[in-house]
């Protein structure tokens, strides 16, 4: 009997460029294109823009502002490339079901959000879902956020992996690889960790993820690859990953600015871990950011997660003002 062949992803390489007519739409690449918000925009067709002031409110970060135009613009052709890609899926999934002859458990449709800290990946997550819930083939769109799978502080600070905490070294990778093969096996109830941003640590509350129909997974390091060779990779599982990009510089400045207005809202919370910086002065505080900027978020976003921005099928680039200035798409 011949063995199965293992599906590897192919890897990357240089695009070639398909020459073609001049035209005012989107340069098509062989392997990758670049489109202007503009030219992006054009790709929404018909989508409906769901969303209201009052609901950005609600989903925008801290220093992130969205606008209804920048969802009409990136995220409703996003919505529409996704919703097709689901439909291609569930196609491909009722040709497997009848070659076997029976019904395949639920899977759901399993997209990655990866990228820097402070490059907005939670705002572009929970919008993403926002949207894509609007559409009636997949009313159920769920989030969860791999800080959950993080190793709790105490046992950080045993290995001595306190100061490398969003590091590779720092998650239960194990324990992720297997929140997802249950989750794409079917099981009716799987159980997901919560992160306190406020308490810096896992907490011992969890999420239960019950069969929906969009899994949208949001971290540094549902991009990332490594050893063991012999098992799957978390990026491995999903049906489509999204890179959040944006500047070194940018991305300082960012978290700079979301470290001063955290200082005066949540490290004011008596049980909060960073509770010793909300009496700082402004300087100091800004001093304190920039060199926990540069001594962790900055080594990690260069040694772990800037390589992996080639091996996402969508990047979603942000000028200096967060605003997405640019798309990238890879074709497979």
């Amino acid at each position: 009997m011949r063995r199965p062949q293992l599906r590897l992803r192919p890897r990357p390489r240089q695009a070639r460029r398909v020459k073609e007519p001049e035209s005012d739409g989107p340069t098509i690449d062989e392997q990758q294109s670049r489109f202007t918000r503009e030219q992006w925009a054009k790709l929404r067709d018909a989508t409906p823009l769901s969303l209201t002031e009052a609901d950005l409110e609600e989903l925008a970060g801290l220093v992130e502002p969205i606008t209804l135009d920048m969802v009409r613009d990136i995220y409703l052709p996003l919505s529409r490339l996704l919703n097709l890609r689901v439909a291609g899926r569930r196609r491909l999934r009722d040709a497997t079901e009848s070659f076997f002859g029976r019904v395949l458990p639920p899977r759901p449709f399993l997209i990655g959000i990866g990228g820097s800290v402070s490059a907005g990946k939670s705002t572009t997550a929970r919008i993403l879902q926002a949207v894509l819930a609007a559409w009636p083939e997949h009313p159920a769109v769920d989030l969860v956020t791999t800080d959950g799978f993080l190793m709790p502080n105490a046992e950080l600070t045993t290995r001595g992996l306190l100061g490398r905490k969003g590091f590779p070294e720092s998650y239960r990778r194990a324990d992720l690889r297997e929140f997802l093969q249950r989750v794409c096996s079917g099981e009716a109830d799987v159980n997901a960790p919560v992160y306190s941003h406020s308490l810096y640590d896992v907490t011992d509350e969890v999420r239960t993820i019950r069969q929906p129909d969009i899994l949208i997974v949001e971290g540094l390091n549902v991009l990332q690859t490594g050893p063991p060779a012999n098992t799957p990779f978390v990026s491995d599982f999903f049906d489509f990953t999204i890179y959040v990009d944006a500047a070194a510089e940018d991305l300082e400045r960012w978290y700079v600015e979301r470290f001063q207005q955290l200082r005066k809202t949540v490290f004011r919370e008596q049980s909060a871990y960073f509770t010793q910086f909300a009496s700082l002065p402004e300087s100091a505080a800004d001093a304190v950011a920039r060199t926990i900027w540069r001594s962790i978020n900055l080594v990690n976003l260069q040694e772990n997660i800037l390589p992996t921005r080639v091996r996402a099928d969508l990047v979603l680039a942000k000028g200096h003002d967060h605003v997405i200035d640019h798309v990238e798409l890879r074709y497979q």
